[in-house]
């Protein structure tokens, strides 16, 4: 299958047949996570009290290229896929550079956002293995609406931590959660022991995502009938999630168009793992070249300030290890207004391509971010979500840069969601009462010295 041109895994209206592998492509593979107890590398039976078991598969396997799409999830996507590739032509216009700007918009479903690309996989394999119920935890309320979304779809339970400054900044965006039958908990909470324990430890916290996925873990590995499932991160997440690069890559090969540089927002990773997919696909088989820049708030930057070591996912440290560009698990992010981009870590595959010097990061400042999220508002029509803003600002100060040479570069990013339920953010934007807090050295190095000892 490797030697078969992707585009046979295309339906006619091009969209997907079939998932890419990316890790099928890497020289360098993705370290394996590891089971904190040995420090080996975990295995299948040692995941399946966490993980489905399709998923499980699906997260080891580094081999398989393409892996078909099932029927079922298909004729779901295309309630809303393929998704809509824009040329920005009144951004353009605006910023008078002679840049082209495309943005592949994914805020085009229900939940808002690219999260339900992976829900509705992890929702159907949860079903098809005869599940009671699903948890997972939420950042900003994307992946949590989408899954609440996915679950609702399947008949299945959903119980959701959400991080507890986000659900108080987004009350909208959990009410739409507890629509589509799911229960929605701030993180952390009381209702767990890991959650009782971070209480203890950091009193008043307003979480992280670390913490949710903790108590998430907790509440699924003792309730019979129930997994885990996750967001972003993982290599299965990221898998389903390239769908988004696949047509993207489909839209602009009809065109004749090849893009110069690729941008998406980076929080765990799936958004920005899924568009880069077929293009990184490429630039690994030595087929093409392309600069991708990894966008990440300056509040939150594992990318730019990280240490490439293993760490626990949560900050419970329950979880396995991964070997990932981390801050540290006990790292509580200022609560800034992109809620999904406030894990500590990233995912492992994007870890191990940054590593390699195969893409580049970039730490972006709040409330620049949100002056480039009103500048394309006004001139685009679409109110971006404060996640998918970062990858804006970085969009606008490349085409920026090209009208000073007179460069033509094609940029295209990643426009990951809407913005109608981050409102209160932009009245604090408005208002002038948003910072642009930024994590001290000191501060991170106390967090980075507390991470595991692992000699491999």
């Amino acid at each position: 299958m490797k030697d078969v041109p992707y585009k046979i895994y295309l339906e006619e209206n091009e969209m997907p047949k079939a998932w890419y592998n990316l890790r099928a492509d890497m020289k360098n593979k993705p370290a394996p996570l590891l089971n904190p107890g040995t420090l080996r590398p975990m295995t299948a039976d040692e995941l399946a009290p966490v993980f489905c078991d399709e998923l499980i598969a699906q997260e080891l396997d580094e081999t398989t290229p393409m892996i078909e799409i099932p029927q079922e999830i298909r004729d779901f996507y295309k309630m809303y896929r393929p998704s809509p590739l824009v040329r920005a032509y009144c951004l353009e216009e605006k910023l008078r550079t002679p840049a082209k700007i495309y943005y592949k918009f994914e805020g085009n479903n229900t939940s808002g956002s690219h999260k339900l690309n992976s829900a509705i996989a992890q929702a159907y394999y949860a079903k098809k293995q005869g599940l009671k119920g699903v948890t997972t935890e939420t950042g900003a309320g994307q992946w949590g609406t989408a899954l609440s979304m996915a679950c609702s779809y399947f008949g299945l339970d959903c119980k959701v931590y959400m991080v507890k400054v986000s659900y108080e900044q987004k009350p909208f965006r959990r009410e739409v959660m507890r629509v589509y039958g799911a229960s929605v908990v701030p993180s952390p909470s009381t209702e767990t022991a890991v959650g009782r324990k971070i209480l203890e430890a950091h009193p008043g916290t307003t979480g992280s995502l670390g913490c949710a996925i903790s108590e998430a873990v907790e509440v699924a590995t003792t309730h019979p009938g129930y997994r885990y499932v996750l967001g972003s991160v993982l290599n299965q997440v990221l898998l389903h999630q390239s769908v988004i690069g696949l047509e993207t890559k489909a839209a602009l090969d009809k065109y004749g168009v090849k893009p110069d540089m690729i941008i998406g927002c980076a929080g765990g990773g799936s958004n920005l793992g899924g568009l880069i997919a077929p293009f990184m696909g490429e630039k690994l088989r030595g087929e093409a070249d392309y600069q991708i820049v990894a966008v990440e708030p300056a509040s939150c930057p594992s990318f730019t300030r990280g240490k490439f070591a293993y760490d626990f996912c949560d900050t419970g440290m329950i979880c396995p290890l991964a070997k990932m560009y981390t801050l540290g698990a006990n790292f509580i992010p200022a609560p800034n207004h992109a809620g999904g981009l406030r894990f500590h870590g990233m995912s492992t595959t994007l870890s191990q391509l940054y590593h390699d010097g195969l893409m580049e990061a970039r730490a972006v400042p709040q409330v620049k971010v949100f002056e480039a999220a009103e500048e394309f508002a006004r001139v685009e029509g679409i109110l971006p979500a404060p996640e998918s803003s970062h990858a804006i600002r970085v969009a606008i100060d490349e085409a920026l840069k090209c009208k000073e040479t007179g460069e033509e570069k094609t940029i295209v990013f990643g426009l990951t969601g809407t913005g109608y339920f981050d409102l209160t953010a932009y009245q604090k934007f408005h208002d002038g009462l948003m910072d642009d807090y930024i994590p001290t050295d000191e501060e991170l190095a106390k967090s980075i010295e507390a991470l595991p000892k692992v000699d491999l």
